[in-house]
């Protein structure tokens, strides 16, 4: 009620007159399900609906083969059929894992507990421990090779910045909530300040490139073509993908000290092929070529040297990019892999897939370190904090969920947009040339996101609020990102544009 001092009392009439104190009543942040009255649901049928939900939860923790060969061969030992009228490699996995619950449950598939003795364990039976055990596959020297630059490249960098973040720290409090206050002042002023038709298609990604002064957008037809900015005139139109572009990554070291004749450029398309790019011809400079299905996101290691790749074919991979080889080809989730990111030291990347879930891999070891086990919809983006410990999911649950790597364990689950969440981007910048302060820290500030809503959403990471709502599309936001000096956001959509989001007063 407003305007009521939060003091008053109020009295509501059941059976009998009841005094409740506003001021004291608990708060509750996390979501509640509605009593099945209130709802009106059944209590059997509520009951059976939270079983059915547990019920599948836990059986997505149990690892199950993803090669379908495995698959078909383990649903033949257990006496079920290796194949069902319209299933597919997927919907044969999330079977075999759902099987392999119930026997660990105890429980048939038609529902009925089944008691078993010390007398009623079979040989053969206990192959079910082999699906809690992690298994191995052989790798190359090279991949060896390649964890000990990995390690060795990331180390200093995480000393750097544990030593940063510990001079942040003794920062006193008030000046950090001033600086903050500036930032989100500063970002309440973008808009709209261009809009270019970049395919005869839907625009499914756009990238600025590092020195901030280009941006690669890629469409469905195939194409990718380059923008200029801040004018968003045309530069020219690359050409090699015969399906849709679904990752667009810059070489760290593009537009700043990488030769053009390099490649400065990784695009992935639906054929499965990924393409190197130079800044001095239209075609691929070169191809790698290993996915057997729609490659969606690939993205540059830190180092530069490597380049990781998402796939529908249910892996993701690792690249060297001076000898063009595959030297990892990593498996793990039970459906497509939609999205990857490596962390800014480059000792961990994020992978998510449309099984809803999401893995952490140190790519020092290979194993897997923190399972993201918590969004109902496939994740569609991933996006790591400066501060090297925290990583963002978007979803098509249309939340944004925060993950602590050091705690294990979701922190936080926003509410970023009304639809499907797109993409996700971090500042990463400091800031320089943006108008906002540089005497403190500015990167990892503030966060933005695009969605099937139609709009692009820029959030603070300080309370993970909502800071401003842009509007301009006329239909699905498909990637939004941010350039690396802080002046300016781009968005890609189904509407075949990319708009350049910017503060009216920017010295251009």
């Amino acid at each position: 009620m407003s305007g009521v001092h939060p003091s008053r009392k109020a009295y509501v009439e059941d059976d009998e007159e009841e005094m409740v104190d506003y001021a004291n009543l608990p708060i509750d942040r996390d979501y509640a399900i509605p009593s099945t009255a209130r709802a009106g649901i059944a209590p059997e049928k509520a009951s059976a609906i939270l079983s059915q939900m547990d019920r599948k939860k836990k059986a997505a923790a149990i690892v199950v083969p993803t090669d379908d060969g495995r698959v078909r061969v383990r649903l033949r030992e257990m006496g079920e059929p290796i194949t069902l009228f319209g299933e597919g490699p997927g919907d044969r996995r999330d079977r075999l894992r759902e099987l392999l619950y119930l026997k660990q449950e105890g429980i048939t598939a038609d529902g009925e507990d089944v008691e078993m003795g010390d007398g009623d364990m079979m040989e053969g039976d206990d192959d079910h421990g082999d699906d809690d055990e992690e298994y191995y596959t052989p790798g190359e020297p090279e991949l060896l090779d390649a964890r000990r630059k990995i390690a060795i490249f990331s180390l200093p960098r995480a000393r750097e910045r544990i030593d940063r973040q510990k001079v942040e720290a003794a920062i006193p409090l008030q000046k950090h909530i001033k600086h903050r206050r500036t930032i989100k002042e500063h970002l309440g002023g973008y808009q709209v300040l261009g809009s270019q038709i970049a395919g005869d298609r839907p625009v499914s990604m756009a990238r600025f490139s590092p020195n901030s002064k280009l941006i690669a957008a890629g469409a469905w037809s195939g194409t990718i073509r380059m923008l200029a900015v801040p004018n968003l005139e045309d530069k020219g139109m690359l050409r090699g993908h015969t399906d849709r572009v679904g990752g667009i990554s810059w070489h760290p070291e593009a537009t700043i000290t990488m030769s053009p004749d390099s490649a400065n450029l990784a695009s992935g398309g639906g054929e499965g092929n990924i393409h190197l790019w130079s800044l001095k011809q239209d075609t691929p400079i070169a191809t790698l070529s290993g996915h057997s299905a729609r490659v969606c996101r690939v993205e540059h290691h830190p180092n530069g040297r490597y380049l990781g790749s998402a796939s529908f074919d249910t892996t993701w991979r690792l690249w060297d990019l001076e000898t063009q080889k595959e030297l990892l080809l990593q498996e793990g989730h039970s459906r497509e892999v939609y999205s990857i990111a490596f962390q800014g030291d480059g000792a961990l990347v994020a992978s998510g897939g449309l099984d809803s879930i999401g893995r952490v891999w140190d790519l020092r070891t290979g194993r897997t370190i923190m399972v993201l086990d918590g969004h109902i919809r496939e994740i569609t983006g991933l996006a790591w904090h400066p501060d090297g410990y925290r990583v963002l999911s978007s979803s098509g649950d249309a939340s944004v969920k925060v993950w602590d790597v050091r705690m294990v364990r979701c922190t936080a689950t926003i509410g970023a947009h009304k639809k499907l969440v797109s993409d996700i981007r971090f500042f990463g910048g400091n800031g320089a040339g943006s108008g906002l302060p540089t005497d403190m820290k500015t990167e990892g500030t503030y966060f933005v996101t695009s969605g099937f809503d139609g709009e692009v959403k820029i959030h603070s990471s300080d309370d993970w609020a909502s800071v401003k709502s842009l509007s301009a599309h006329s239909g699905n936001v498909t990637s939004v990102d941010v350039s690396m000096d802080g002046r300016f956001i781009v968005s890609s959509g189904q509407d075949r544009t990319c708009k350049l989001w910017a503060r009216e007063d920017i010295e251009l």
